[in-house]
C-alpha cells in the first residue's frame, strides 16, 4: 500500500510516495498554480500532475495535495481536476492550500501553532486551540510578501539605483551592487531592466543570496536591508499571536539560512517566543495525511 503527498508551488511540485512512514519514492515535477485562470495555467496544472503520476513506481491508494492558489476550502471542481490526472477517485483525494500543508509538516501532532514561511514569498499561518485558521501576509510581491527573498531583492535594487540617481554610482553600497549585478549578469540599466522584469519569481528570489553575500562582506546597506526583512517577519509573528493567542512558533524558508543576518536577528527579537527554525518536508506530511484519512 502507498499514499501520495504533493507540495505544489509555482516554481516546483515536490511529491513523495510512502507506506506508513516508509518512503517508497520521491521526486519533483514542474510547478503550477491551482488558480487555473486561463488555458495556459490549466494546461500547466494538469501537466504537473500527469508528470507525477508517470513517475510513480506504484499506484497510490489515496493522495493529499497542498496547492498554491487553492484557498482554504477547495471545492469539488478542483478535487476532480486533481483526481483525474492522478488516476484516483475524488473521494481518495484530499486538498488544501500549500501553506496549510506546510503547517501540518511543522506541527504533525496538531493542536495550536504558528508558522511563518520566508522563502520566495512570505506568509504566516496560525491555528488556534479551537482549530480556526488565520493567515497573515502572503499577498504576493506586488502588494506585500515583506521579508521574503523577492522583497529583499527588489528593495536592494531600489536602494542601489537611488544611490546611482543621486551620485552616478552606488555610493556606500558598492559591495551590494557588485554582488547583485554579478548575479544578474549585467550592470547597465538597459540590460538589467529587461532581465529582472522577465525573471520568474523563483529566479528573482534566488538573487537574495547575493544580498546575503554582500552583508557577509561588510556592506552595511545590505546588512540593514536584511535586518528590515527580519523586522517584517517579526510583524507576522506578532499578528498571529494577537489574533490566535499564544502558541508554539515555527519559522522556515530559504531566507532563514543558519548563520545569516535574518535568522540571527529573529532569534534575538523573538527570544521570548523560542522559535524553532526548521526545514519542512510538506510532501511527506501530505503522504501522512492521505494515509490517516484512509485509515481513520
Amino acid at each position: 500500500m502507498a499514499w501520495l503527498g504533493v507540495d505544489m508551488g509555482g516554481t516546483a511540485s515536490r511529491w513523495l510516495l510512502a507506506d506508513r512512514g516508509r518512503v517508497i519514492a520521491r521526486g519533483q515535477a514542474p510547478g503550477a498554480t491551482a488558480l487555473r485562470a486561463d488555458a495556459s495555467q490549466r494546461a500547466g496544472f494538469e501537466a504537473a500532475l500527469t508528470t507525477i503520476r508517470a513517475a510513480l513506481p506504484a499506484a497510490p491508494r489515496g493522495a493529499c495535495l497542498g496547492l498554491t492558489g487553492a484557498g482554504y476550502a477547495p471545492g469539488l471542481t478542483l478535487t476532480a481536476a486533481c483526481a483525474g490526472p492522478l488516476g484516483l477517485a475524488t473521494d481518495k483525494v484530499r486538498l488544501m492550500n500549500d501553506v496549510q500543508l506546510a503547517w501540518h509538516a511543522a506541527f504533525p501532532e496538531g493542536g495550536a501553532g504558528h508558522l511563518v514561511l520566508a522563502g520566495t514569498g512570505s506568509v504566516g499561518l496560525g491555528r488556534s486551540a479551537g482549530g480556526g485558521w488565520v493567515e497573515v501576509g502572503g499577498r504576493g510581491a506586488l502588494i506585500d510578501d515583506a521579508g521574503s527573498a523577492v522583497w529583499i531583492v527588489l528593495r536592494a535594487l531600489d536602494l542601489i539605483y537611488r544611490r546611482i540617481d543621486e551620485s552616478g554610482r552606488p555610493a556606500g553600497c558598492e559591495a551590494l551592487a557588485e554582488a547583485l549585478f554579478a548575479a544578474i549578469g549585467a550592470r547597465d540599466w538597459d540590460t538589467v531592466c529587461p532581465r529582472v522584469y522577465a525573471m520568474p519569481r523563483g529566479d528573482l528570489g534566488a538573487l537574495a543570496v547575493a544580498v546575503a553575500d554582500a552583508a557577509r562582506a561588510g556592506d552595511a546597506v545590505a546588512a540593514g536591508l536584511l535586518a528590515r526583512a527580519a523586522d517584517e517577519l517579526v510583524r507576522l509573528t506578532r499578528a498571529l499571536a494577537a489574533r490566535c493567542g499564544p502558541a508554539p512558533l515555527v519559522m522556515a524558508g530559504g531566507v532563514l539560512a543558519p548563520g545569516g543576518v535574518v535568522r540571527g536577528r529573529l532569534a534575538t527579537l523573538l527570544a521570548d517566543r523560542a522559535p524553532r527554525f526548521q526545514t519542512l518536508d510538506a510532501a511527506a506530511a501530505g503522504a501522512r495525511l492521505a494515509m490517516e484519512r484512509e485509515t481513520e
